[in-house]
């Protein structure tokens, strides 16, 4: 039974206020709390380390697969290793959004390493949801890695966002498009305030004919928070790649952008654009002259960038 607090860490990040439809597994301060498969949904616990492995049928059409992770014990520090095997022509939604609330003085962490195998023709549209809470001095940490292996003409659409209260981070995802035609799209939303540090480091490889894909960054530095981003593509076939990085940076907040793009075919066509800067004076005082105050202007703006 969850308490008030972890229903509501619950719902940030998986907007989830009951049980949904589909395949189910959350996690509590380490332990499983709950599990629902499906008809085409298997979950099973892993035998030699802590972690769960998700078996999607073959051409399993429009479910969805919830496993959020809920810490709510101080200092408490969670490793949990998640594979994903997609079958053949399977199009499904994954959401697997974690939450810290730390309210003591020792740091609490979780480490989650989400490796997807995705088969032919198949598509997966991945949401991930991070967010921290609470009073305590003890930081909130979370260092998510995903890996992903894409065979022919599958796709996945990853969508993750740090939506605020997470203290120390270090984000690590690598794609292979092994696949011809296989398809990567990466959208990363980042908040930091205070003294939060994150790092974010990807790898795009593009092996597979006509594989293809588009990086998207889109950042937000508060006060005196710092941020890294290394994302990097490489083309070892006739493909397409393009990275794009945009950060907004207020107060003593400091952004470093480093994208790298790797040609190794003629016939690869990859890009990167990378913009660091704050917020235009003339987009404040537009919102200013329709009756927000100079706060409320700013915190528009940020919304509609993160969004």
């Amino acid at each position: 039974m969850l308490n008030d607090i972890q229903k509501s860490i619950l719902k940030t990040v998986s907007d989830m206020t009951g049980i949904p439809d589909g395949a189910v597994n959350i996690r509590l301060d380490g332990q499983k709390a709950f599990r629902q498969n499906s008809e085409h949904i298997q979950i099973v616990s892993k035998t030699d380390k802590d972690g769960i492995d998700i078996k999607i049928a073959p051409f399993t059409k429009s479910e969805n697969v919830h496993i959020p992770v809920v810490l709510s014990r101080a200092g408490f520090h969670d490793m949990v290793y998640n594979d994903f095997f997609v079958g053949e022509g399977a199009d499904v939604t994954i959401v697997a959004g974690c939450g810290i609330h730390n309210c003591g003085d020792c740091d609490s962490e979780h480490d989650g390493i989400h490796t997807f195998y995705i088969g032919k023709n198949a598509k997966v549209h991945y949401i991930e949801k991070h967010y921290g809470e609470g009073e305590g001095t003890g930081k909130r940490i979370l260092n998510p890695q995903t890996i992903v292996y894409l065979e022919e003409g599958a796709s996945i659409v990853m969508d993750t966002s740090q939506i605020g209260g997470v203290d120390d981070t270090t984000r690590y995802t690598k794609c292979e498009a092994n696949g011809a035609n296989s398809e990567v799209q990466i959208n990363e939303k980042l908040l930091t305030a205070g003294d939060q540090h994150a790092v974010s480091e990807m790898d795009v490889i593009l092996n597979g004919a006509g594989a293809r894909t588009r990086v998207v960054s889109r950042s937000v530095a508060k006060e005196q928070s710092t941020q890294v981003f290394y994302p990097r593509v490489q083309g070892n076939a006739p493909c397409f790649g393009h990275v794009s990085c945009d950060s907004i940076i207020m107060g003593a907040a400091k952004v470093r952008s480093i994208p790298e793009i790797s040609c190794n075919h003629v016939d690869a066509t990859l890009m990167h654009e990378a913009a660091i800067g704050k917020i235009a004076g003339e987009q404040l005082l537009k919102l200013e002259t329709l009756g927000l105050t100079p706060e409320e202007a700013e915190e528009k703006i940020l919304e509609g960038f993160l969004r």
